[in-house]
Formats: C-alpha cells, sequence, structure tokens
C-alpha cells in the first residue's frame, strides 16, 4: 500500500513537472513589402499555437520602438489552440527600409529565470517617399493648417533697457481669406506693423512685424515666452510664434562712484557633485551666495536647463555681508547613468551678472 502511493505520488509530481505551456509562432517575421508614406497606418498579425499541455499566457508585448504597437490575445490559450499578436506601423514621415522588433514573454517555465531571452517576432518593409506637399514645397512646415507662419520661433541675446523686432512670414494656402489677430496678453510684445489688412487672401503671402521689449518684461536670465494670433481657420485658429530671449542686466549708465558701491557676490562653489543617486529618489544639494560689496545683492532668476535639477534661493535680497542658500533639488525619476547640467544664477553683481554652476551626478 505504501508503495503504491508512493507511485501515485510521484507519478502526479512527474506530470505536474512535465506539464507546461510551450509558444509556436506560424511566423516570426511579417513582410508589409512597399507601401505608401501617405497611405495611413499599416496592421500585420501573428499567429501562434500553444503546443504544450497547459495553458498559455502572453504576459507582456512590448514593442521595441515607438514606432510600433501592438494588440494581441488576452485570455488563456488552451492547449492546441491559437492565439494572436498584431503589430501596427506609421509610416507617415518614415521614408525608407524598416524593420521592427516586438519582444514577447509568456508564462512558459524558462522565464521563471531571471534574465530570460523573450521570443522576438519583426516588421519590416519599405516606406515609398510620398511627393511633397504644397506646405513644404513652399517651405512652409511649421505648425498645421490652411494659413500658415513660416518660422515660428527666434532666439535673442539682449539688454534689459532694449527691444528688436521680427518680421514673420505669412502664407494662406486656402481658398477662403484669413484673418489673423494678435491675441494681446502682455504689453511686452505687440504687433508693430504687417504688409496686410485684417486679413491674407488666397493664396497670399504677407508679413507680420512683433516688437519684444525686454525694459517692459521685467525679467532677466532664459525667458520663454510666446505670441498667439487667433485666426479663422477651420484646421489651427491659433497660431504661435515663441520668443526664447537671453535678458541682461544694462550697467553702462553706471557711474564710477555706483560701481565702487554695488554688490559683490561671491559663491562657495561653483559646482556640485551628488555623487551616486538611487533611481525614483531625490536629494537636495547647498551652495552659499555671500554679499561682499556695499550695496544689497539681488538674486534676479535662477534657472536650470535639465527637468530634473531645480533651484530655489532662500532669500531674495541679500543684504551686505549677508549670505543666501541656493538649494539645488535633483530628482532623476528612471533616468540612470551619468548626469549633467548647469544652474544659471542672475544677480544685480556688475562684475558677475551670470554664475553658472556645473552640476553632476550618478544614477544607479
Amino acid at each position: 500500500m505504501k508503495k503504491l502511493t508512493l507511485f501515485l505520488t510521484m507519478l502526479v509530481a512527474f506530470c505536474m513537472v512535465n506539464a507546461q505551456p510551450e509558444i509556436k509562432f506560424d511566423s516570426q517575421t511579417y513582410d508589409f513589402g512597399k507601401i505608401k508614406e501617405e497611405g495611413g497606418k499599416v496592421t500585420g498579425r501573428f499567429e501562434f499555437t500553444n503546443v504544450g499541455n497547459q495553458d498559455l499566457l502572453l504576459v507582456n508585448v512590448k514593442p521595441g520602438c515607438g514606432c510600433t504597437a501592438a494588440n494581441y490575445s488576452k485570455e488563456p490559450i488552451a492547449p492546441g489552440k491559437k492565439g494572436y499578436i498584431e503589430a501596427t506601423y506609421n509610416p507617415y514621415n518614415r521614408p525608407g527600409a524598416f524593420n521592427k522588433n516586438i519582444r514577447v514573454t509568456t508564462n512558459e517555465p524558462r522565464f521563471e529565470q531571471e534574465n530570460a531571452a523573450p521570443h522576438m517576432i519583426f516588421i519590416k518593409g519599405e516606406v515609398l517617399k510620398r511627393p511633397p506637399t504644397v506646405f513644404e514645397q513652399a517651405n512652409y512646415t511649421n505648425g498645421n493648417g490652411m494659413a500658415r507662419i513660416k518660422v515660428g520661433s527666434v532666439t535673442h541675446n539682449m539688454l534689459n533697457t532694449e527691444t528688436v523686432k521680427d518680421t514673420f512670414k505669412v502664407r494662406n494656402f486656402w481658398d477662403k481669406p484669413v484673418s489673423f489677430k494678435l491675441e494681446q496678453k502682455n504689453d511686452y510684445i505687440t504687433e508693430v506693423g504687417r504688409s496686410f489688412g485684417e486679413s491674407l487672401k488666397p493664396g497670399q503671402e504677407g508679413f507680420i512685424v512683433l516688437q519684444y521689449d525686454a525694459s517692459k518684461r521685467n525679467a532677466y536670465g532664459q525667458q520663454k515666452d510666446m505670441a498667439v494670433f487667433v485666426t479663422n481657420d477651420s484646421i489651427e485658429s491659433r497660431k504661435s510664434v515663441h520668443f526664447a530671449v537671453n535678458i541682461k542686466e544694462d550697467f553702462s549708465k553706471l557711474t564710477a562712484k555706483e560701481l565702487k558701491m554695488a554688490p559683490v557676490s561671491q559663491y562657495n562653489a561653483i559646482s556640485y557633485d551628488f555623487g551616486d543617486v538611487q533611481k525614483n529618489a531625490q536629494v537636495t544639494g547647498k551652495i552659499t551666495v555671500k554679499n561682499v560689496g556695499h550695496s544689497p545683492l539681488l538674486i534676479r532668476h535662477l534657472s536650470s536647463n535639465s527637468g530634473y535639477f531645480k533651484a530655489t534661493s532662500d532669500i531674495q535680497t541679500v543684504p551686505v555681508n549677508g549670505t543666501a542658500t541656493v538649494t539645488v533639488t535633483f530628482r532623476p525619476s528612471n533616468r540612470s547613468g551619468k548626469q549633467k547640467a548647469t544652474i544659471e544664477v542672475v544677480t544685480n553683481d556688475p562684475a558677475n551678472p551670470v554664475q553658472v554652476i556645473d552640476v553632476n551626478a550618478n544614477v544607479l
């Protein structure tokens, strides 16, 4: 009796060990052949069979890049039954040959091992370049809609006492007139001229002149501003132009006496290394700015060239012989490896109005 019980136990264990799902693809490559760039998204279907003796489940289907998207069987696939994975590719603006992969993991026993290689399936083909649009032929590729602004952004380095004018070319590709009206949200970006009336006629090209007044902006350092035109374009009614402006203080009119009595900034460091940082952690570092001059030091502006590093100051006005503490916060999120950025400190110190601080971290 004991031998029979032992035999049955071993038999059940043997069956359990050997009962497992197993995926087998009809084909691991789907060839779209030649497709038109303007033809819209295309979808290829991969079919597979569970050749194992236990239900098969797709645990993860991950496209190898942002160009593909996958839809697949979500329910368990019984032994001997079929399932599918659909891969979609958008050819627009991607002329030429392509070869993309999709990584597939299942509930097969081998995926219980750490770093097990996924199943790989592939889509490939060749995108035939579309003929240029009327917008591309005229070099009006910025924005959308039937009326467009040729160049939608400008960059300037200027003093806080200066103004600058920019001319923006516009064109109406529609068969109806298109009106342009500046949405006046501030007094430092204004329209000062245009080559047409309230509206552009069908097919007409013209220009609009905008003026940026840094004295009215009342800010220092790197500034990002936007002007918006409201139109009757049925596709894109709001047309925007962007200003990236670095505003510096004009010290040219200070007298020798005023320069002698000016504030003087003194930094305890112009770089900061966070060292090793864990992913999704948040760490802070501190740098001090002492005023060793003869009048209050104003911290005009703090900025970072990376969204992962941010800087704040405990005070904006630093008295004579006083000290401000600049706190730099680093939040790496899901980034990894060496991270670098710069923090820009803008003050009213005539000798050193802009101090760049280098910050570094190594995300584990």
